[in-house]
């Protein structure tokens, strides 16, 4: 329930790593200090050489050739532990070790700079410890907002993967809405039904790749932008209220309206419908 690590000016490098350990242990007591204290058994970070210091000869890299700094050692430590290897892996890469690299080589990062600006001035009386006190809780809520996002998706994924396994006609039924394309596009889902937040249900045409936007099977082109009253006659459902110019999107007033809208899509000419 003790941490130290350096005093005088801070970085975002030990900002993050404070925050970090402020997660993994609540109530936890960070010190700043330019001495390790003889006999010390507690976590160190960022000073003294230990494990989770990069400042010694022979500190740990990257496969890919960025070095480690404070955060990601201990983030190297703990992150699995907090969303699982994939996805540690992933923050990694595109949130923790940017952040590293600039601390190691002063490459040049907005987040950085962000809280390198949180350092007293010159000419300021601000105690450092309290601007880092102050900085750390901003990083905590950060990675606090980041990580809620992170197991919101594994929890949605545990749902789409259930309602998947109940998909008829290649069309899926969630009971709520909830991020659904990292499940249902390599799968052979062809669209999503949900029900809408204005009321009613939405329908998605499910995209072949997660980040694409090409469609396994859009909705009809004579639909695109239609009226509520002119989807009704083109369709002959009497629900459908809208398509998306696009015709990735349909809403309609029941879950059997935005059903029957999809099977009239898969059964439309175009090439890529089944």
């Amino acid at each position: 329930m003790l941490a130290l690590t350096h005093s005088g000016k801070f970085h975002a490098d030990d900002v993050f790593a404070s925050a970090l350990l402020r997660i993994c242990y609540p109530g936890i007591e960070i010190r700043r200090t330019f001495e390790i204290p003889e006999g010390f058994d507690g976590l160190i970070f960022d000073i003294g050489g230990g494990r989770f210091d990069h400042h010694q000869t022979g500190a740990p890299v990257r496969p890919n050739g960025v070095p480690y700094a404070a955060f990601g050692l201990l983030w190297r430590e703990y992150g699995p532990g907090l969303v699982g290897e994939e996805e540690a892996a992933r923050i990694d890469a595109h949130f923790v070790q940017p952040l590293d690299l600039d601390d190691n080589t002063g490459c040049g990062h907005p987040l950085a700079g962000m809280v390198a600006s949180f350092n007293p001035s010159w000419d300021s009386e601000a105690p450092s410890d309290e601007c880092f006190a102050q900085v750390v809780g901003i990083a905590q809520l950060i990675l606090e907002k980041r990580f809620e996002l992170v197991w919101s998706i594994q929890r949605a994924r545990k749902m789409v993967e259930g309602a998947l396994s109940q998909m008829q006609d290649g069309i899926v039924l969630l009971e709520r809405f909830a991020p659904w394309k990292a499940v249902l596009c390599p799968s052979e889902a062809q669209f999503v039904v949900y029900p809408s937040q204005r009321g009613g249900f939405s329908a998605q045409g499910v995209p072949s790749e997660p980040e694409g936007n090409a469609l396994k099977c859009p909705f009809p082109a004579a639909w695109a932008g239609r009226s509520a009253s002119e989807l009704r006659e083109l369709s002959g459902i009497p629900g459908l209220r809208f398509c998306h110019n696009n015709r990735f999107l349909i809403t309609a007033e029941t879950q059997e309206d935005a059903v029957a809208a999809c099977k009239q899509a898969m059964h439309s000419p175009h090439p890529s419908c089944p």
